[in-house]
């Protein structure tokens, strides 16, 4: 594609531009699909560019087209800086538009309801109401990310709308409301940018027949798309939270107190409502501890103090959907507060109705379980596969389907990631990263490490991580599997490391991800959300040591809904589900080292079934082809060497 050729509109604009066959041939190959239509499902490696690849063809096919990515800051990124370059380069005028979903946008109507009754609130969301409200004043988008208040502060649930309590056309600032402005804006743009949730968001619409929430398109570009399974997986069940109900009960009590105030039962049935939940909180850590975990629906069952709280949860919800239904034709407030209450109450129903088909409490398509978290609960109904959802889409909407990332694949094959989105029928591609992996970067499995169950095996983790730290002078991700690991990590390297410690949840991950490149010879301890999503160039980061290969937990009860599920159909759990899924959270976590053609590397992974165990060879085959060694001596002497 002469776009990105040496000599291409790019070149001149981008100082570090230089092409890339890698990147060149993928543009190719998203070009053709978009032409005959039909899926693509495609890895391209890091550094390969496959933003870039992907946008080129999407501007210059003039076709309606959406593209999904994993986060928010990603659509950012895509909408403010990406896409605006291309079209210049281009001189192509696409009109484009930014689409989130309504919790990110400012609700005109529930900030006036909060600044009337301010004192029913915390003090921290009444200290950003006022911030909100000057900000509301002027703000054209109504975009939350315009304000500088973290994105999980107390106050955005206050000012922003849910399916649930949104008055659609009954709102009396209907014509002013923010998302319905942003929706207008993608049905008239050709290039529309959305994140997964808001894309699985309208396909559980058009699979239960309500409408749609984007705009019929003719081609789906699928960004980071390993993530979509399991965003899909959420958007097709059912769950019910603490806070759902409790700001359903506040929510009735404000419409109590504007549009009726003559109903005494009423306030009574919405406190009876909130106690009813923290009943059910209390009873679910008497009964099943006070930690934070996930298990499944069976200790549910099994547990007389939990199953009374529920029946309790659900008589409140009763009483107050009868208390509600003789003035609900008073207003629109009152008529919308009713029907939220009987939802939730079906909602209920429905996940306590299904008697468990195994001890996992799993059918064929659907796990319960249950999620505690600090003062709140969620119980969930997840389906186990979503593959005819995107089957059924795809046969609805003759569009061009494009997924890509830089992990799909597991060795050379896309066949897991596929049959997960009902894909199997798509093309498919790889492109190797165009780093130089065999000179930028160093594995380094250390020797006489114990078994990962092992008691003492953690303990091994940071005599290996001290080690190489020295040698790496800092620099350093630790990235862990569980939280039990990083806390006890934390507790032994606070005191003895020579160099800044950062520990996640100790601040915001954006704020910890700026402080480690500031500091330049810090270390970071991370789990889970900091395998991937994180960008870290130049020698700040030029170590990641990984405790053990990111199998899920035996006992996570989706997993092992998955495994009944699978052995009931005559497949392997390992082969067919979990190793799969440890091999691409692998190639995530190592993901995070070479980000440049500059960059140097080194990747340590302390578990010795990397080499002892047979599968382990489909980890390595999957890992980009550097060096590997087992001496420490040779560390240092890679480290020693110059740039």
């Amino acid at each position: 594609m002469l776009a990105l050729a040496a000599e291409g509109p790019l070149a001149g604009r981008l100082e570090q531009f230089h092409p890339r066959p890698q990147q060149q041939a993928m543009a190719e190959r998203v070009a053709a699909i978009l032409e005959t239509g039909g899926a693509l499902i495609c890895e391209a490696g890091t550094g390969t560019g496959k933003t870039f690849a992907y946008l080129l063809p999407a501007l210059l096919s003039g076709r309606k087209t959406v593209i999904s990515t994993g986060t928010r800051n990603l659509q950012d990124q895509l909408f403010q800086r990406d896409i605006p370059l291309i079209r210049e380069a281009l001189g192509a005028p696409v009109e484009i538009a930014l689409l989130k979903g309504r919790a990110n946008y400012l609700c005109r109507y529930r900030l006036e309801l909060a600044i009337e009754e301010p004192t029913g609130y915390r003090q921290e969301v009444r200290t950003h109401l006022q911030q909100v409200r000057d900000w509301s004043s002027h703000t054209l988008q109504g975009d939350i990310a315009e304000l500088p208040i973290p994105e999980n502060d107390p106050v955005w649930p206050v000012v922003t709308s849910t399916a649930d309590n949104c008055l659609g056309q009954g709102c009396p600032l209907f014509n002013d409301c923010h998302l319905l402005e942003a929706r207008r804006r993608a049905q008239a743009a050709e290039i529309v940018v959305v994140n997964h949730h808001l894309l699985c968001a309208d396909l559980a619409l058009r699979d239960e027949g309500f409408g749609e929430v984007l705009p019929a398109a003719d081609v789906f570009i699928i960004d980071e798309a390993h993530q979509l399974p399991e965003v899909a997986a959420s958007f097709f069940g059912i769950s019910i939270s603490a806070r759902q109900l409790i700001e359903l009960a506040r929510d009735v009590a404000a419409s109590d107190r504007r549009e009726a105030g003559d109903v005494p039962e009423l306030p009574i049935a919405c406190n009876a409502l909130q106690q009813a939940v923290a009943e059910l909180r209390l009873s679910l850590s008497q009964d099943l501890g006070y930690e934070d975990r996930r298990g499944p629906w069976q200790q549910i069952a099994e547990a007389q103090r939990v199953q009374v709280a529920l029946d309790g949860l659900g008589e409140a919800l009763e009483v107050l959907a009868a208390t509600l239904e003789p003035i609900a034709d008073r207003s629109r407030g009152l008529e919308q507060a009713a029907a939220r209450v009987t939802a939730m109450r079906a909602r209920l129903e429905r996940l306590l109705a299904d008697e468990p088909a195994s001890e996992h409490g799993s059918e064929p398509n659907r796990v319960r379980w249950f999620d505690l978290q600090g003062r709140s609960f969620r119980l969930h109904q997840t389906p186990l596969d979503v593959s005819e959802v995107f089957r059924e889409q795809r046969r609805r909407q003759q569009a061009a389907w494009v997924f890509t990332s830089a992990t799909l694949a597991v060795g050379h094959s896309f066949t897991h990631f596929a049959s997960r989105v009902g894909c199997e029928d798509a093309v498919t591609a790889q492109w190797d990263s165009p780093f130089d992996y065999a000179q930028q970067a160093l594995l380094y499995c250390p020797p006489g490490m114990a078994e990962p169950s092992h008691p003492g095996y953690t303990a091994q983790v940071i005599e290996v991580a001290h080690a190489v730290l020295r040698l790496s002078q800092g620099r350093a991700f630790l990235l862990f599997t569980s939280h039990r690991a990083l806390r006890e990590a934390a507790a032994q390297l606070e005191s003895s490391l020579d160099y800044p410690l950062l520990v996640q949840g100790s601040a915001p991950r954006a704020e910890l991800i700026e402080r480690f490149r500031q500091f330049g010879n810090a270390v970071l301890l991370g789990t889970s959300s900091f395998w991937e999503g994180v960008d870290v160039r130049g020698e700040a980061l030029s170590c990641v040591i990984i405790d053990k290969l990111p199998f899920s937990s035996p006992a996570d009860p989706i997993l092992q809904a998955r495994a009944d599920a699978l052995k009931r159909q005559g497949g392997n759990p390992f082969r067919d589900f979990q190793l799969p899924q440890a091999v691409i959270a692998l190639k995530q976590g190592a993901g995070r080292l070479i980000r440049d053609h500059q960059d140097r590397g080194l990747l340590v992974v302390c578990d010795p079934r990397l080499n002892s165990r047979s599968y382990g060879r489909i980890f390595l085959n999957s890992l980009p082809p550097m060096r590997r060694s087992d001496d420490l001596a040779e560390i240092e002497a890679f480290f020693a060497a110059p740039c």
